[in-house]
């Protein structure tokens, strides 16, 4: 995992996987639809068969456990493509789609994908590389939360905001976006209570330090080495 090193939101989207001849052929396909803050673009259970480009705006991916409590599997911006496309009929959302900030997306419909990745052999290869990254994400963050605990989990979410929103302040990492315990909890499948036990204990040893609400991280090796960091490119180990 490494650490963010320019200002701003340092988050990678698909514009790194398509050339700009191919993100013009995707952008041909798509329909406009516009979702305010606080809403659900899709519910789990919904059919599956669009893919949905973040023109502006934020969205929450997340999934309901049985025991109803909620785990946040994703935070998409500007620039992200989400959604499910399966080979087999009549697929199903397994995650809900949280709109968080007003948004403009395009639509991607899974034929005319298919038609357009039929025709443009390159385009096809760039889709399946972007696929598997996105497949590799998951696998790292199922892979933080069953192999190393809470803890574990915890750390490598501050190294993966630190990439998402780190700013550099000296030789420490600022967290430009405000995110509370209860919403780190969610991110891990942890109670506040136990994330409040886990970051208090971070700081005792001096690993982050928190100040009117901007989460500072001081010594990101520290983080790695709960975490068993493994190094993972920026555009994997980010929220």
């Amino acid at each position: 995992m490494h650490t963010a090193s320019i200002e701003g939101n340092t988050k990678e989207g698909i514009s790194n996987f398509f050339s700009p001849e191919n993100m013009e052929r995707l952008h041909s396909i798509m329909y406009t639809k516009h979702a305010k803050a606080d809403t659900l673009l899709f519910w789990e259970g919904d059919p599956a068969d669009y893919l949905y480009y973040i023109k502006k705006g934020l969205v929450k991916l997340t999934k309901t456990t049985d025991a109803g409590t909620k785990v946040t599997l994703y935070l998409h911006h500007t620039d992200d493509m989400f959604g499910q496309i399966d080979p087999f009929q009549e697929s199903a959302h397994t995650f809900n789609a949280e709109v968080m900030e007003d948004a403009e997306f395009g639509i991607i419909q899974q034929k005319d994908l298919e038609t357009l990745l039929w025709q443009h052999g390159d385009l096809a290869i760039e889709f399946m590389k972007w696929m598997g990254m996105m497949h590799r994400m998951t696998q790292t963050k199922f892979r933080d939360l069953m192999l190393y605990g809470k803890p574990g989990a915890l750390c490598s979410l501050l190294i993966r905001l630190s990439n998402s929103y780190g700013v550099p302040a000296g030789d420490c990492i600022q967290i430009t976006k405000k995110i509370n315990n209860s919403e780190m909890a969610e991110m891990i499948g942890a109670t506040r209570e136990s994330v409040n036990r886990m970051l208090s204990d971070l700081r005792k040893q001096e690993a982050i330090s928190m100040e009117n609400g901007t989460l500072t991280i001081n010594d990101v090796h520290y983080l790695q080495d709960i975490c068993k960091c493994e190094n993972c490119p920026k555009e994997i180990c980010r929220v």
